[in-house]
């Protein structure tokens, strides 16, 4: 399959985690822990199965994905955090800043620049999720903080993608998961034992919730847009995985327990950041690592 076509599916994946994460009543370090840790059987042994035709990995890259984990857990954690203050789509707005985050440090690091027509991708894409936010804003201390934590999250998650595309070039699409995924629920699961948070417990709806998270956004999504960070330049991901908040308004519009009806700018925003992954990903085969 096209690595294009894995790209759109992951991000397709994606789009419901917000939405569904409002019906979840476990504290936001456990909805995080978990959607990690029941995924990780699967990766760990599908990992089991490629790293028998791989070299090994060498300490640098281990290091790396670690560090990956850590990343990610502070994403999962502020952002599921962040829609306990404020609503779906400024949250998931927010936290899709991180390809402007991700432009920055990866051209610091990795050298790699967005050509001519991806930048205007990006702008436009992110202007788009923009106008999503905007007609949702509540200027409430409530909602900044939500705001703030989905704002850290969308740093946290650019690091962790931009790792991604460094690691992806030597090590296999599930043994980088397997040891990312695990080092972040690692992660989690002591921060849930420091601070007393409990992660068990609960209702039979909670755990529906962690199930539905990690088979379709942790599983196929994530994984999936992992698998893209070796064709492409973590800014073309990235740009891609906007479409994310553009799904999240639609589900939270159409699901009756959540009712969040987008405005004409949300609509607007929503077209703009269609058009802005269109162009980004016009020429992606041109963008692949060959």
């Amino acid at each position: 399959m096209s690595p294009v076509v894995i790209l759109l599916l992951a991000v397709l994946a994606t789009t419901y985690a917000g939405p569904i994460v409002r019906f979840a009543a476990a504290p936001a370090l456990a909805v995080s822990f978990w959607r990690l840790a029941l995924v990780l059987p699967v990766t760990l042994a599908l990992s089991r199965r490629e790293s028998a035709g791989e070299r090994a990995t060498d300490g640098r890259a281990r290091a790396l994905m670690v560090l990956s984990g850590l990343m990610l857990a502070a994403h999962f954690w502020t952002w599921i955090a962040s829609l306990r203050f404020t609503t779906v789509a400024s949250s998931v707005l927010l936290v899709n800043l991180r390809p402007v985050f991700v432009w920055a440090i990866a051209a610091l690091w990795l050298g790699e620049h967005p050509a001519s027509r991806e930048r205007w991708g990006i702008a436009l894409a992110v202007l788009g999720a923009t106008l999503i936010g905007l007609g949702d804003v509540r200027l409430s201390p409530g909602a900044l903080t939500g705001d703030l934590l989905a704002l850290i999250g969308a740093v946290a998650a650019a690091g962790y993608s931009v790792i991604g595309r460094r690691v992806r070039r030597t090590v296999g699409v599930w043994s980088y998961v397997t040891i990312v995924y695990g080092a972040a629920a690692a992660a989690l699961g002591l921060a849930g034992l420091l601070s007393h948070t409990p992660l068990t417990g609960f209702a039979r709806r909670d755990w529906a919730v962690f199930a539905a998270l990690a088979a379709g956004p942790m599983l196929l999504g994530h994984t999936g847009i992992n698998y893209a960070l070796k064709h492409f330049r973590a800014t073309t991901v990235n740009v891609a995985a906007l479409g994310e908040p553009v799904g999240a308004t639609l589900i939270a519009w159409w699901v009756p327990q959540i009712h969040e009806v987008p405005g004409p700018a949300a609509i607007v925003g929503g077209l703009l950041v269609l058009s802005g992954i269109a162009m980004a990903l016009g020429r992606a085969d041109d963008q692949r690592d060959r």
